[in-house]
């Protein structure tokens, strides 16, 4: 018999807040993260604004590094260190009284470090050709070397590595490590993922794949999901980490528990490098997998945070596989996509998005798609879709979808307990 699973631990680091409480404020209020890059001159660059974290300073953490230590990091890994330790703190976890076989570190990204491996190439080119490459390069570029600090750190000595499916990478951590504690095979998990693309690479190579907006002129409502004049998403980044454990264990020992994880789903498109499936087969079949994984009717779903990146395709073929999936029912759902407020956060995506759930079903309140201003013909508003303004709702049961390049697709289901 399969153990339960509970969350009882989260902590984020995003553009619309850098720690829980911020982003939660934020959230509700329908605040967007998007601005000017700060990082690069972005004179020759289609797109010259993005969802950045802001203010953050590593050396603002000196519980968590000495000036030495952050030099071994990329900034998907800082960022990595931060929202996993806020939700260790929240989750009241003190490893010493833990046996350290016992628990363990998923954590996804799903680009790593680009930045570093941009900043030694550029330094190898621009050098004559002179190989100078830090002794930390590959350490702090590698995409698994987040979950590697973070167990370091903890002595955590349970299954430990990363997962890579584009922007599903930190879903599938999620549903990895609930996986391992309800076969028994750990009680605690510390998951999560986390990403910082928003260089000279990242946004130029987007721009290339035609995925990004362009409207310079009105960075902050870019990102506008449904809408009928959505251009590409934003580029974000940031963290979202949560602490999973084995329910018996978290209730002896006197645990706060946030939500209970029921069920995942994963699936595969099989059709385009970077396009969704145009029936949605992929989004369908990974919402019925999580709905058979948990055991429960298409009416027992409350709310929906959508994948909802705001491109012309996707944000249509999501909301057609919800009504195939959902049928009447998806009439009297709530659906939001919270990426119209953080951005795409990538890999991160789906860790940030579902600890959005998480504080949904604990506030009672559905945070809202900002930006939207005009319909498109193509998508059906007859669903709520909870435009521009939180909604005040009991939340029950939440479902989060992220779908990445590649056709990779995981959904969550989360019980409010």
């Amino acid at each position: 018999m399969y153990k339960r699973v509970v969350v009882t631990g989260i902590g984020a680091l995003t553009p619309i807040g850098n720690n829980i409480k911020e982003f939660s404020e934020n959230l509700f209020a329908g605040k967007s993260g998007a601005a000017p890059i700060t990082y690069f001159d972005t004179t020759n660059f289609k797109t010259k604004f993005a969802c950045e974290v802001k203010g953050f300073d590593a050396a603002n953490y000196p519980d968590i590094f000495d000036r030495k230590e952050i030099k071994k990091h990329d900034l998907y890994s800082l960022f990595a260190m931060v929202a996993s330790e806020e939700a260790i703190k929240d989750a009241g976890l003190d490893f010493k009284s833990i046996d350290p076989n016992s628990a363990g570190v998923v954590w996804a990204s799903g680009i790593g470090g680009i930045r570093t491996f941009f900043d030694e190439v550029k330094g190898y080119v621009t050098g004559n050709g002179v190989p100078r490459f830090s002794p930390f390069f590959v350490p702090k570029m590698i995409s698994d070397i987040a979950s590697g600090h973070i167990s370091i750190r903890h002595g955590l000595r349970g299954p430990n590595y990363g997962t890579v499916s584009a922007c599903a990478s930190s879903n599938n951590a999620i549903i990895d490590s609930f996986n391992i504690i309800r076969m028994g095979k750990a009680v605690i998990m510390v998951v999560g993922g986390s990403e910082s693309a928003i260089n000279e690479a990242g946004v130029g190579g987007f721009n290339a794949a035609q995925a990004l907006s362009t409207r310079n002129d009105d960075y902050e409502t870019a990102s506008r999901p449904f809408d009928k004049n959505r251009d590409g998403f934003v580029i974000g980044e940031g963290a979202g980490g949560l602490v999973l454990e084995e329910y018996e264990h978290a209730k002896a020992r006197g645990a706060r528990i946030h939500a209970e994880i029921i069920g995942g789903g994963m699936s595969g498109d099989a059709y385009h490098l970077t396009a969704p499936h145009p029936e949605g087969l992929g989004a369908i079949a990974v919402m019925n997998s999580a709905l058979k994984d948990a055991g429960i009717n298409v009416e027992d779903v409350d709310y929906i945070n959508v994948h909802g990146t705001s491109t012309p395709l996707g944000d249509i073929a999501e909301l057609n596989a919800v009504k195939k999936v959902f049928g009447d029912h998806a009439y009297k759902l709530s659906i939001s996509s919270t990426k119209s407020m953080t951005g795409h956060l990538l890999g991160a995506a789906g860790a940030v998005e579902t600890i959005a759930c998480i504080l949904a079903m604990k506030e009672g309140t559905v945070p809202p798609t900002i930006n939207f201003q005009e319909k498109d013909e193509q998508i059906d508003y007859n669903l709520n879709l909870t435009l521009n303004s939180s909604q005040k709702r009991e939340i029950n049961i939440a479902l989060n979808n992220v779908f990445g390049f590649g056709g990779h697709n995981a959904s969550v289901l989360l019980k409010k307990i």
